[in-house]
Order: structure tokens, then sequence, then C-alpha cells
């Protein structure tokens, strides 16, 4: 890799118009202030740096379910996936990964399968790192079915300042494991339901990587992870 890379991200054509326009604002302020155009270009910089798209290596085993956002684990509880989705109405683990204004906001398949439904509902704007968030903010709910008839359900919640969720994908779409399929504007999370039995392989307050950290295995027998902070 280099040195380059470290720094300079692909953007996602999402973001295109937002920088432009923080571009356009700055060179205004310009006019008014040095000041006011120095700290301009550090929010264009900003919103660029949000909309970063990089490269992710993810990994090929089957039955690997990988962290579908950039974040940090906020919840590990059991909960009943969006009633939208007409999925079982038992409660499975949700993991839910917190994304903050810095944290990458392109979304990823958690495992590969057939989108088999899409819901969006809208809703409140609460702060995404609370658990009510899950049952009142805005949200985009999908249920990816795998091969052997399991599903796994991934919403997209907005947030405090989210005011925007993207689905690229549609019903009946095959997504591979990490594959890009949505993003959130601005600050959001994302939750995922696992199958009934399956433990997650994270722990709460863990940094993750979309498309490439390991969230659960649906091969394994390991109980629910546990981890020491030093």
């Amino acid at each position: 890799m280099k040195m380059r890379d470290t720094f300079i991200k692909p953007m996602h054509p999402e973001g295109r118009k937002f920088v432009a326009i923080f571009a356009a604002i700055t060179a205004v302020l310009f006019l008014l202030s040095s000041i006011l155009g120095w700290i301009g270009v550090g929010l264009t910089v900003w919103c660029y740096y949000f909309f970063r798209d990089p490269v992710r290596a993810t990994p090929n085993r089957e039955g690997l379910i990988v962290s579908p956002a950039d974040g940090v684990v906020s919840l590990i509880e059991k909960a009943v996936p969006p009633a939208e989705l007409g999925m079982s109405d038992e409660a499975l683990t949700r993991v839910s990964v917190f994304m903050s204004v810095f944290n990458c906001h392109v979304n990823r398949a958690p495992i590969g399968g057939t989108l088999k439904a899409i819901a969006y509902r809208p809703g409140k704007f609460f702060n995404a790192s609370l658990d009510k968030a899950s049952a009142d903010n805005e949200r985009n709910s999908l249920c990816i079915e795998m091969e052997d008839g399991r599903q796994i359900a991934v919403v997209q919640i907005a947030g405090l300042v989210a005011r925007r969720i993207v689905c690229f994908s549609s019903t009946n779409d095959r997504l591979l494991t990490g594959e890009r399929f949505g993003l959130i504007r601005f600050g959001s999370r994302l939750d995922v339901y696992l199958p009934d039995g399956v433990q997650p392989l994270v722990t709460l307050g863990q940094t993750m990587i979309s498309g490439e950290t390991v969230l659960a295995d649906l091969t394994s027998n390991e109980p629910a992870r546990a981890a020491r902070t030093h």
C-alpha cells in the first residue's frame, strides 16, 4: 500500500454533491473572512472523509457473518426483528453497531443471500446509541435469506443528526457477503439479528470494520464471546 492510500480514500458517489456544496460555501466564506474560509476548508475535508468508501478485504469462508458497519458495538441483547419484515416473532440475539460522524457510513451485507424483503418505516431521531432507537427511530429493514433457508435481519437506523437512509439494493437481489447495500448520512446505527442459536463473537465496546470484522460464525459452537478492556 502506498503512503497516500492511508489518507486518500475513494469517495462514494452519494457524497459528491455534498462536497460540492461545502466547497461552494467555503468559497463564499473566503470572500467574507480568511478565518471563516479555512474553517470551511476543514468542514469540506470532513465531508469528503465522511463519504469515504475504502476497499475492504471480506473473508470468504462459508458461514461467517461480518459487521455491516464501521463503529462500536453498543448493544448485545435479545429482541424481536422489526414486524414489517414478516419474520419470526421470537426474540433473537441483536447486535448493534453505533456509527459516529467520523466513521465510514457505507453499509455492507453481513452475509450472502437473497434479499427477501425491504421495509422502510419513518420515525423519530433519538441518539442512535440508545436502546429505544431500535423501536422509535426512522429505519430501513432488510431480510437476507441464506441458501439453507435461514434468515438474517439487518436494520439501518437513523440517528440524532442523520436524516437520510439510502438503500442501493432491491428485493430479490442476490448479495455477496460484504457487498455494499446502502449508507446513512451523518451518524447512525446498524442492527443485526442473528439466526436462532447463533452466538455473537464480538463484545460490547469492540471496534468494528464493515465487511471485515467477523460478527458471528454459523458453523461455530463457541459460546458468546467475553473480553477484557485494558
